[in-house]
């Protein structure tokens, strides 16, 4: 038979659940167990990684401005991804021959590799150099005078780096030496873990891959200074900055070009032409009231009229050609 409560006892009841006193049995959580990797260790969170990637967009924007202005083209640099893999691995991605820039950073024992693709650096180095860019080359291999060409980009991206990581600390990244085998390019060992960024740069149409390779033995320092504070603080300018297009577009408005203006035209046949002599006049068609034509690569843009201005030669602007004939 169940065992019947006394009133008295089903008023303390009450009053316990009334009051809190009540004590729950608290049935135990089993954690979930979670694999560990001694040999790669996670030195960077997912927050610092998330970080860094904010890091690693500033730098992607400010490095497509340079490549704008150096190529005349539209480039646009995206971050393709932020992983933690084995040196091991990443030598094994890398081609041979290889455009490999080692760099250090100052006053820390952080190593790094920069990997252009070999068809980026032809490329760049043909550009630099006033080439078009669209010729190929069958051996893929960077000679010394490429290399000092291509020097100019890899300061350039030294110097975007530092401005990038400006928001973590003060950092100075020195260029090193370049390598064209990744087995002299030594930078750990390859069962330590190193932090790797790939960026993919269009150029056109283009597609490319630039990757930036650093050692995270000596890395500890630098993620000691990322915190969630300054998740908020690291923006990725493309949200404000300008684009491709606004660069080109500020860079023609400054371009000097050759203007001509034409007072008039004439027919003369070989016989007058082979006879002239200093002191002969030749008739126009013009008349003296006539608009001269202000061409330039044989195009008319403006019509005007010639006068003096400060003892120099000049043309008044009467009239705007160019939005009068549109193209169809």
């Amino acid at each position: 038979m169940a065992e019947i409560l006394s009133q008295q006892e089903i008023d303390a009841l009450l009053n316990n659940i009334k009051s809190g006193t009540d004590q729950k049995t608290e049935t135990p959580v089993e954690k979930e167990i979670v694999l560990f990797d001694f040999r790669l260790p996670n030195r960077i969170s997912k927050n610092q990684l998330r970080i860094i990637r904010n890091i690693c967009e500033n730098f992607a924007e400010s490095f497509s401005q340079f490549l704008v202005t150096k190529l005349q083209n539209a480039v646009s640099i995206n971050v393709a991804s932020v992983d933690q893999i084995y040196y091991s691995e990443y030598m094994l991605s890398v081609s041979n021959p290889a455009c490999l820039f080692t760099f250090d950073i100052k006053d820390t024992d952080v190593k790094g590799i920069l990997e252009i693709n070999t068809d980026l650096g032809f490329l760049l180095v043909d550009k630099l150099l006033g080439g078009s860019g669209i010729g190929s080359k069958q051996l893929k291999v960077i000679t010394p005078i490429e290399q000092k060409v291509l020097r100019v980009v890899v300061d350039r991206v030294m110097f975007d780096l530092k401005k990038a990581w400006q928001t973590v600390d003060n950092l100075e990244f020195v260029f090193d030496r370049f390598e064209q085998d990744i087995d002299f390019a030594q930078i750990t060992s390859q069962s330590e873990s190193v932090l790797l960024i790939s960026f993919e740069i269009m150029i056109g149409e283009q597609s490319y891959l630039m990757n930036v390779c650093f050692a995270t033995f000596a890395f500890d320092n630098i993620l000691a200074k990322i915190n969630t504070q300054k998740l908020s603080t690291i923006r990725a300018t493309k949200y404000y900055g300008v684009t491709s297009k606004e660069v080109i577009t500020n860079h023609l408005t400054k371009t000097h070009i050759p203007i001509q203006v034409e007072f008039g035209t004439a027919r003369l046949s070989i016989k007058e032409l082979m006879s002239l002599e200093k002191g002969d006049v030749i008739r126009l068609d013009t008349k003296i009231d006539d608009e001269h034509k202000v061409k330039t690569e044989g195009r008319i843009l403006f019509t005007g009229r010639s006068g003096i201005v400060n003892n120099h030669k000049a043309i008044k602007i009467i009239r705007k050609i160019l939005e009068e004939k549109k193209s169809y």
